[in-house]
């Protein structure tokens, strides 16, 4: 079974904060009323991330990086890294990880530059252009330091982090509770049954 994990209500609205285990926090009121940049939406109804959550609304505020900048890092991890239905909640902890490493000034005039770059590329604002421009973009400055920054936050804030495990249908470590012996050995179900003669009895 998919790993569960706890989604705190955020405090006074209607949404909830989506989060790997305790790394992400729920928005704060003072937050919301100092107009700092927060991510939020909405869960696909019947996927695996909708079934654990007590909500399909979910937040993530920042703290360092502007509205846009935001937006943007998420929709630079969505082209480097797409998967048309991994939820958006996801994409958000690669924007939440960058906005933490901003607290090293180098690290926040990269991501300053890094974006207003990304504007220059596309002729006024990265957010507006298609899939399509923006895949042809990243191509072109697959070696700019910040495009390299966002794609190596991915590798670990897309991927390793209970929500994406839910999705995937990774069960997680297996160690623990005895191996997969018992616990998901058979679990294979795209490929047809082998004959039994491939599978002999254990002597």
């Amino acid at each position: 079974m998919p790993k569960a994990f706890s989604i705190p209500v955020v405090v006074e609205t209607a949404t909830v904060a989506v989060h790997d285990l305790a790394r992400i926090a729920a928005p704060g009121r003072r937050r919301f009323l100092r107009g700092s940049a927060v991510l939020s939406g909405l869960l696909v109804a019947g996927s695996p991330l909708a079934l654990l959550a007590p909500s399909r609304a979910w937040a993530l505020d920042l703290t360092r990086v502007d509205q846009h900048q935001a937006d943007a890092i998420m929709a630079l991890a969505k082209t480097l890294y797409p998967h048309k239905t991994l939820p958006d909640a996801v994409y958000a902890l690669v924007t939440k990880d960058i906005d933490a490493k901003m607290s090293d000034p180098h690290t926040a005039e990269l991501v300053k530059s890094g974006v207003a770059q990304l504007d220059q590329a596309s002729n006024g604002n990265w957010l507006t252009i298609s899939d399509a421009q923006r895949t042809a973009i990243v191509t072109a400055q697959q070696n700019d330091p910040f495009v390299k920054l966002v794609r190596g936050q991915c590798i670990t804030s897309l991927y390793n982090n209970d929500m994406a495990f839910a999705h995937f249908g990774y069960q997680g470590s297996s160690f623990d509770k005895g191996g997969y012996l018992h616990r998901g050995f058979n679990d294979l179900d795209w490929l047809p049954n082998p004959p039994a003669e491939a599978s002999p009895p254990v002597a």
